[in-house]
């Protein structure tokens, strides 16, 4: 068969690139060149390797006097998790640094419960588009992160996905490691009757119930740009997206100041589940924790949110952490030295119940 004449009047056809079918390679790699000094800056002598390379280096020890670790049993520790549904509030109001804070405060909250230390941490971004402003900020509150919690930052990943996210949409999630020695593992079979429960104040909603948060705003008509006097100065928006508060340097300094004496017996993140959810992942089943509301006063968001939404107390606990972020049991001849220790290192401690004979669940009563 003869082969048909090309039509010289036709406009010759574009080649189709990555960018055009929603993928910029080229602003994946300013992203790259941007964000260097932020990884630095949380970086100590015993990260190794190259920026962009295709994976992070970290030294357990160092061979250095100055930076030798000396470990003798040495037990890794790794979690991952996200900021889950706030991120819809922070993509909404085009606010993408406090979520980095976020996602590390989420990953070394969890790891420092185990007694260990952060040692370094990956993000992942899941972009509609890479802007590298909003994705740079993104990573820079990461890094503001990482530097509160004592850890470094060795890489992560940005991925475009436009067929994925809706444009403006993204998520963050991250991977944490952390060590701690074998026999300062903190463990539940520890806790015992008569240990007193000490709670550390939190910032705010942190980053669990979001679903909730948002379904009350919409039903309650609430304006997020409104200052609500009962909640200070700021408009609704931002006390809802206040960063997760991160325990983790205060609570390895505290731990190192108890080489010998196990005054710690467990130690518990407030997430997903509030106060009876977690709480009583550090108990044994022999014990419970009764928790006394009156001992702290929730942060004003949470009756303001629990007002509006028409939520019952005892949901309202089973969702939000009410105030308290973090949660120690200490011996109780050690609670007020404790107490102290954490106030030293600008924390505000409070006791706020005690362990009793039990089946390993928390009770607050009237909660």
């Amino acid at each position: 068969m003869a082969e048909t004449a090309a039509d010289p009047r036709r406009a010759p056809v574009k080649p189709l690139t990555y960018k055009e079918a929603g993928v910029d390679i080229d602003a994946g790699d300013e992203v790259v060149d941007r964000i260097k000094g932020l990884l630095k800056r949380t970086h100590g002598p015993r990260v190794m390797g190259r920026h962009g390379a295709f994976a992070g280096m970290f030294r357990l020890d160092y061979n250095q006097k100055l930076f030798k670790r000396n470990y003798k049993d040495p037990v890794l520790v790794g979690c991952t998790d996200g900021v889950g549904t706030k991120v819809i509030l922070a993509a909404e109001r085009r606010i993408y640094d406090t979520v980095g804070i976020d996602c590390v405060a989420m990953n070394v909250n969890d790891l420092i419960v185990q007694g260990a230390e952060p040692l370094f941490f990956l993000d992942y971004l899941g972009l509609s588009k890479l802007d590298p402003d909003a994705t740079t900020a993104m990573i820079e509150g990461v890094a503001k992160g990482c530097e509160i919690a004592g850890c470094a930052l060795i890489g992560g990943e940005c991925a475009e996905m436009p067929d994925i996210y809706k444009p403006g949409d993204f998520d963050i999630a991250g991977f944490c490691v952390g060590v701690v020695e074998l026999d300062r593992v903190v463990d539940a079979a520890r806790v015992k009757k008569g240990d007193v429960v000490i709670g550390l104040r939190a910032s705010g909603v942190h980053s669990n119930g979001f679903t909730l948060v948002r379904r009350i705003v919409r039903d309650a008509g609430l304006d997020l740009d409104r200052v609500y006097p009962e909640l200070g100065a700021d408009p609704l928006w931002k006390v809802l997206l206040e960063p997760t508060r991160i325990y983790a340097k205060p609570i390895v300094k505290l731990l190192a100041g108890y080489r010998r004496k196990k005054v710690i017996s467990g130690m518990a993140h407030i997430t997903g589940g509030g106060l009876p959810g977690n709480l009583s992942r550090a108990l044994g089943p022999k014990v419970d924790a009764v928790l006394d509301p009156a001992a702290w006063t929730p942060n004003p968001i949470f009756p303001f949110l629990e007002h509006h939404g028409r939520v019952e107390r005892a949901e309202m606990y089973r969702v939000f952490n009410m105030g308290i972020g973090y949660v120690l049991v200490v011996r109780p001849s050690f609670a007020e030295a404790v107490c102290a220790k954490l106030a030293k290192l600008g924390e505000e401690p409070t006791i706020i119940g005690e362990i009793t004979k039990g089946t390993g669940e928390v009770r607050i009563p009237g909660g």
